[in-house]
């Protein structure tokens, strides 16, 4: 056989083996629809139960939702852990800058949600996984010295994970905070994610309820082999790019000029609106949902993978047999559903299969509202019998300035002020902030309360007008691509889309000059993400602001 001849055998034997793969897709796909459609059968949609059912959900999301509170003390825990950062590394230029990621700046968090944060090192270019390890053996000690003054407590090291980790919860507001090192992933991945929110806001509210079930159901949890917050979002978008008509397009169009912020709001910028015609409820989107799940349940391990890269079902072929198989949009070689082992899948599908039980027995007239929701997310879920109503999160009902200031106080760091303001002279700015003293000649803007609580709900601009998808671009379902290239966070420009700011995007970034030694020196000050708009400095909390001046002892 010549080389003609072995190049054409090999074209042919290529030819054959995707063939055989696209029949296999196609098998599985088939299996799929006809389970989702014999299970979509058994359920009846009468319409007044499908509205009270509606109002109950809706009720249940407005419940979920952050408060004022809520974003105001996860910001200031950011604040806090970046002056820890200063008592652990000084004040110079390789002090590292903590920066929240995951489900607060997706803006898809409530009160009992964890705060995962980030060590960001300015030049992260060869920061082995030794190196991240001792960084957080450093916070641990740190937080250890704090625990034998009662502040935190539930110090937990993991540093054997894919991405080591440090767990400590604030005592006083009872926040659990997750510190990783250089985590840009998840940082990106996170702002990529709220921007795709503003497309459609069934997204946010479907993503809210599922967590919540998951949650209530102790199933959203990756260290105990069941999904995480992360796997949920993305099956959630999936989801609603393969209803019909879709609601989300892929994310390939989305990401096709590249994965930095201000690239993929211009690009959802032309998409607002996108699932205008499909006029799905609440109710419709979650039973589907659960469905689709049920649906694929034993097809996972015959490969199977929902992809919100290519907005449908691929076959993906891992070099072992996972449980459930959702891709990582950014780096499609990982499936970000690999912690759930096949007993925990077991666990998994019982409740889900529980869960259409009860919606089903709802729908029949077989029980009430209230138990319905109690069986769904668990105990006061809603204030009254019945459809109940939404609440207005929208400003009509928030908090009198009185009570806008947290009951709860972060308790992370007590002497740090004072062995910060030590460290530096007394004309330092640094230290002046710290003592409570006003910052001078910075052009600092005071805004009312009024203002702060009415911007506390800030939304994406309004929507353009519908344009057409374009073709999402197909790749071989047997090619892995890698990750993105991912930016520094200190050059994302947040707000690109204009408009009002969006709450939990900001990693805002005060400039102001220090001394130290008699030499000038610019550094930045990092402060938590701002649901208020704009990036107010640390010395509004002082003093002076409407608000009591919380007195912080991490």
């Amino acid at each position: 056989m010549n080389s003609t001849q072995q190049l054409q055998h090999k074209m042919k034997s290529t030819e054959q083996a995707q063939l055989a793969v696209d029949s296999t897709k196609q098998d599985l796909l088939k299996m799929a629809e006809k389970l989702e459609s014999e299970i979509l059968a058994k359920i009846k949609f009468i319409p007044t139960h499908v509205i009270g059912l509606d109002g109950l959900l809706c009720d249940t999301y407005a419940r979920m939702c952050p408060k004022p509170i809520d974003y105001f003390n996860r910001r200031d825990l950011v604040r806090i852990f970046n002056l820890m950062t200063k008592e652990i590394y000084g004040n110079g230029y390789n002090t590292p800058v903590v920066e929240g990621y995951g489900s607060f700046v997706m803006d898809m968090f409530t009160d009992e949600s964890d705060l995962d944060l980030s060590i960001n090192f300015h030049d992260p270019s060869e920061f082995s996984r030794t190196k991240k390890i001792k960084t957080l053996q450093r916070f641990k000690n740190k937080l250890h010295s704090l625990e034998r003054l009662e502040h935190v407590t539930g110090i937990q090291a993991i540093l054997v994970a894919t991405v080591p980790i440090v767990k400590v919860i604030d005592k006083g507001t009872g926040i659990e905070c997750d510190l990783s090192v250089n985590n840009w992933d998840g940082i990106i991945k996170s702002k990529i994610i709220h921007a795709i929110s503003a497309i459609d806001e069934r997204f946010r509210k479907l993503c809210f309820l599922m967590k919540s079930w998951a949650k209530a159901h102790d199933i959203n949890s990756s260290k105990d082999g069941t999904l995480n917050s992360l796997s949920i979002v993305l099956f959630v978008a999936f989801h609603l790019q393969t209803c019909n008509p879709p609601i989300l397009p892929p994310f390939s169009i989305l990401l096709k000029d590249g994965a930095d912020l201000v690239s993929v709001t211009k690009n959802v910028e032309t998409y607002f609106n996108y699932g205008k015609q499909n006029e799905e409820s609440l109710t419709k989107l979650f039973i589907t949902l659960l469905v689709k799940l049920a649906s694929v349940e034993s097809l996972w391990q015959q490969g199977i993978c929902a992809s919100v890269y290519e907005g449908s079902w691929i076959l993906k072929t891992w070099n072992r047999p996972y449980s459930m198989r959702i891709e990582d949009f950014m780096d499609r070689s990982q499936n970000v559903a690999r912690a759930v082992g096949a007993a925990k899948a077991e666990i998994i599908y019982r409740c889900i299969h529980k869960s259409l039980s009860y919606l089903s027995q709802f729908l029949n007239d077989q029980i009430q509202g209230i138990e319905l929701m109690d069986l769904l997310f668990g105990t006061h879920t809603v204030s009254t019998p019945g459809a109940g109503g939404t609440s207005n999160i929208n400003g009509n009902n928030l908090p009198s300035p009185e009570n806008l200031c947290p009951q709860k106080k972060p308790r992370l760091m007590e002497g740090i002020v004072e062995n910060l303001a030590k460290r530096h002279s007394q004309g330092n700015i640094l230290a002046q902030y710290l003592q409570g003293k006003e910052f001078q000649g910075m052009g600092l803007m005071q805004q009312s309360l009024g203002k702060v609580a009415h911007n506390a709900h800030a939304s994406f601009p309004p929507s353009v007008s519908y344009q057409p998808p374009l073709p999402a671009p197909r790749s071989n379902i047997e090619v892995h691509h890698g990750p993105g290239v991912v930016p520094s966070p200190f050059t994302l420009q947040p707000n690109a889309s204009g408009g009002s700011f969006i709450p939990s995007v900001q990693s805002g970034i005060v400039s102001f000059q220090s001394f130290r030694g008699g030499v000038e020196s610019l550094h930045q000050e990092a402060l938590a993400p701002n649901p208020w708009g704009g990036s107010f400095p640390p010395s509004s909390l002082g003093p002076k602001s409407p608000m009591k001046r919380p007195y912080h002892r991490i």
